[in-house]
């Protein structure tokens, strides 16, 4: 099975991080949250403290397949400003996927959407032209290997879409059903 990290930095917007992990986890793949601060505890950007299962230092992304940049401000532009993430992104071979400021502020900056259809959340949209994305005003745009959300209120479709990317479209209509998502 392959490996897959959702990154959490000081700021990030807990329902996009959290519900995230745990939808994946739901599907049953492999999703581990490291933190770039140099320990695990994480706060997000409404005072939720999260312990990641990871700091950067400690993972191992080799092999990895999907690398998940939560929003929320700051932690957008904190992720943004950890040069070893943006440097990692930059390397990876695997898929991408990115919700609310992160495409605008973290995929666009790393120069993975030039010529990629994305979202972002609503007024963040120049990040993306910046970085040369197709810029598409929908709540979840997925692309073979990016995917990317507008906000918090996108985030069950968001991933969805992950796991409908990694397990196939009935595994993920299977999650959805079990939690009660139509």
């Amino acid at each position: 099975m392959m490996k897959n990290f959702l990154f959490l930095a000081d700021g990030f917007e807990e329902i996009e991080a959290l519900a995230t992990v745990d939808i994946l986890r739901r599907a049953g793949m492999d999703v581990k949250t490291v933190s770039i601060n140099p320990g695990k505890d994480v706060t997000g950007a409404h005072g939720v403290v999260v312990k990641a299962d990871l700091t950067f230092k400690e993972a191992d992304f080799g092999g990895s397949d999907w690398l998940i940049t939560p929003g929320g401000m700051p932690g957008a532009q904190n992720l943004h400003d950890f040069a070893p993430l943006m440097d990692l992104l930059k390397i990876h071979h695997g898929r991408l996927a990115s919700i609310c400021a992160s495409p605008s502020l973290v995929l666009a900056p790393a120069g993975v959407l030039k010529g990629v259809a994305a979202t972002c959340y609503p007024g963040m949209e120049q990040g993306l032209k910046d970085g040369g994305a197709v810029v598409e005003d929908r709540s979840v745009v997925a692309t073979e290997r990016i995917i990317t959300g507008h906000g918090p209120g996108a985030t069950f479709v968001f991933a969805l879409a992950i796991v409908a990317a990694t397990l196939g479209e009935s595994h993920a209509r299977e999650v959805a059903a079990a939690m009660l998502v139509k």
